[in-house]
């Protein structure tokens, strides 16, 4: 016969386990979403990140970026204005002061950085100008204006992209910093909940988990693994947090997992939520993961929406917040078959107390005629 034992809503859970030191295992997902995965030896690194060298911009920091930019057009600007400083001296500009120049003004590589740097920010102070006296340095004034124009729609491109970036937009929505394993409709239930803290929210939202496992051989080979999770709610609407929840059922990966069981287990829980955002219309993802001391048996988060006259009040302190409950501490297996032994004892002493009912009008065969050999 199973043990089965309940969570006293005021009573700390005690689980014995071993008395040795459990080596502190490396998350695969941090909190906050983001994988602790670095890779090594990719071969042409570099020139994958050149090739796409747009998304690589929007990958980086806000000060590599900045220092990228800046570094551009002040190098655009010296290349010109070295070009206008030779043309200025193989025309004669520098040696003869009363010679028609290319460029007014222009007697110095100083002067020619500026006619440069005017001329591709259009500020124009009136003082250098173009002369009609030299052709190549109309062509090298065309051409630095175009490259401008390349300049300033990739600036402006990545700047904007990196601020609607889906980073930003996940950082709004939220999960429970731990998940809890409570009864739900008669079955052991894991759930975990998430919320969108702005005021437009988006269009459609799926959610996604998996088991993940890593296995580290005695040869030093690494086996990471992963296991569905069947979520019963799996497409939402997220107006107001919603706590999502498995069901612990047979083929689910936690169906002969007990408390004990789950304190001693190694995996890592990966949850994710896919949405598209209403005022962007861009898809967004968010992403966390619990370990097995991140999972409360026993708990059911607290209820966070209060009904008013006006509104539907939605109180975000209350976000993280759980309350113990009974729940059995054997597996959803043991646990269910104490509930089929259990009805079976029901329905046998119902029937023996009962002089109308016989097992064979309990099932059904008090019209069908006994075997004969």
């Amino acid at each position: 016969m199973p043990k089965y034992l309940s969570v006293s809503p005021f009573e700390e859970i005690s689980v014995k386990t071993e008395n040795r030191p459990h080596p502190k295992k490396q998350r695969y997902l941090r909190k906050e979403g983001s994988c602790k995965v670095v890779f090594r030896h990719v071969p042409e690194e570099w020139l994958l990140f050149v090739n796409d060298i747009f998304t690589t911009l929007v990958e980086i920091r806000w000060r590599v970026m900045f220092l990228i930019f800046a570094s551009s057009y002040i190098l655009s600007w010296l290349v010109f204005g070295v070009l206008y400083f030779v043309i200025a001296l193989a025309h004669g500009d520098l040696r003869d002061h009363n010679n028609d120049p290319c460029v007014f003004e222009v007697r110095s590589f100083t002067a020619s950085f500026l006619f440069s740097l005017e001329t591709q920010t259009t500020i124009g102070y009136g003082f250098r100008g173009m002369s009609e006296n030299c052709m190549t340095a109309i062509i090298i004034v065309t051409i630095q204006d175009v490259i401008s124009c390349f300049i300033d729609t990739f600036v402006i491109g990545i700047v904007v992209a990196k601020m609607a970036s889906a980073r930003k937009r996940a950082q709004t929505i939220s999960f429970s910093n731990r998940a809890v394993i409570n009864l739900r409709d008669g079955y052991l239930c894991l759930s975990w909940r998430v919320g969108d803290f702005r005021r437009y929210h988006m269009v459609e939202g799926t959610c996604c988990a998996h088991i993940l496992r890593t296995i580290v051989h005695t040869t030093g080979l690494v086996d990471v693994t992963y296991e569905d999770v069947v979520i019963q709610q799996k497409d939402i609407i997220l107006i107001t947090p919603t706590t999502i929840f498995h069901r612990i059922e047979p083929g689910s990966p936690l169906y002969k997992m007990s408390l004990e069981d789950l304190r001693k287990a190694d995996f890592e829980l990966v949850v994710s939520f896919t949405y598209t955002d209403d005022s962007t219309g861009m898809l967004h993802q968010t992403r966390t993961s619990y370990t097995p001391d991140e999972i409360l048996w026993g708990h059911l988060f607290q209820e966070m929406i209060r009904v008013t006259k006006k509104h539907f009040r939605i109180d975000y302190n209350l976000f993280n917040n759980t309350d113990k409950v009974l729940v059995p501490l054997v597996s959803a297996e043991e646990y269910k078959q104490k509930k089929n032994e259990e009805e079976q004892k029901k329905l046998w002493l119902s029937a023996r107390a009962s002089p109308k009912h016989s097992p064979r009008t309990l099932f059904g065969l008090e019209n069908e005629r006994p075997f004969r050999f």
